[in-house]
């Protein structure tokens, strides 16, 4: 069930897939919510950011995923309709 929407190929709606050609984001997500959808880049391309949490993870890391969370909380809570949302799932 692949979809196009404005040239870029999804293997469906909400599925986030990484953009390595893109000058500045480095993922991009075809968001639906409802009959609305909407098409979201977001990510800093390069960046060194947290990842999932890992055992044995430093403190530098943990300090660093909770200050991304706490600075972006209101535009995460907005849903899945704003990139914030998506950069905390994939990213942090």
């Amino acid at each position: 069930m692949a979809i196009t929407y404005r040239g870029e190929k999804f293997s469906g709606y909400n599925k986030p897939k990484r953009t390595p050609n893109h000058p500045t984001k480095s993922h991009i997500v075809l968001a639906q919510e409802g009959d609305k959808i909407k098409l979201i880049r977001f990510g800093e391309q390069g960046a060194k950011t947290a990842g999932k949490p890992k055992s044995g993870e430093s403190e530098r890391m943990k300090k660093k995923r909770k200050s991304f969370k706490s600075r972006h909380a209101k535009n995460i809570a907005k849903g899945k309709m704003s990139a914030a949302y998506w950069a905390d799932k994939v990213k942090w």
